[in-house]
């Protein structure tokens, strides 16, 4: 029984990110489902998620549509960050080498202010330091330095940023 009220709570946040009204789906994010969702932060919407108490959004953060959020072993995302469209978030992946195919991983941290660009994907127990930037369609298995720029599968140094960023991010619109 405890697997079925678990797939219908997971359809439900499937429709729920269907909706085209952003309170809507915030409100739902933050009180039906139990993800921590900073003041100001934008989830836009198509967005599909395993275990969404373990996910914490802090303030001002952005992220785009189409994302897959997992937060089985603890996902947190820093205030100011940017989350590109169809990001994938990983916290639990199998392990080739097991016998019985079993899983592992570990909690995944984004920084403050760090800006994961379109279609990258960050894999379990890796931290993306503040100011980093993940180029578009980068595969992470390893943490990425502060205002490093990473790219490539997998993904590796190719810059470094700024580190003299003052912005805050503040995107809403109200039907996306």
């Amino acid at each position: 029984m405890r697997l079925y009220l678990q797939g219908f709570k997971l359809w439900v946040g499937f429709v729920v990110g269907r909706v085209p009204w952003h309170r809507f789906r915030l409100f739902m994010y933050r009180n039906v489902f139990g993800l921590k969702i900073g003041t100001n932060s934008s989830v836009h919407w198509r967005l599909a998620f395993f275990a969404p108490q373990g996910i914490s959004i802090d303030r001002n953060t952005i992220v785009g549509n189409d994302c897959f959020l997992d937060g089985r072993l603890g996902l947190s995302i820093g205030s100011n960050v940017n989350i590109g469209g169809h990001v994938q978030i990983f916290t639990v992946g199998h392990d080739p080498q097991s016998q019985d195919f079993g899983t592992k991983g570990g909690p995944v941290h984004i920084g403050n202010r760090a800006y994961v660009a379109s279609r990258a994907t960050i894999l379990p127990a890796v931290t993306v330091g503040e100011g980093a930037v993940v180029a578009a369609g980068a595969v992470v298995s390893k943490d990425v330095a502060p205002f490093t720029i990473v790219a490539g599968v997998p993904a590796k140094v190719i810059g470094s940023r700024s580190r003299d960023l003052e912005y805050d991010l503040n995107f809403h619109m109200p039907f996306q």
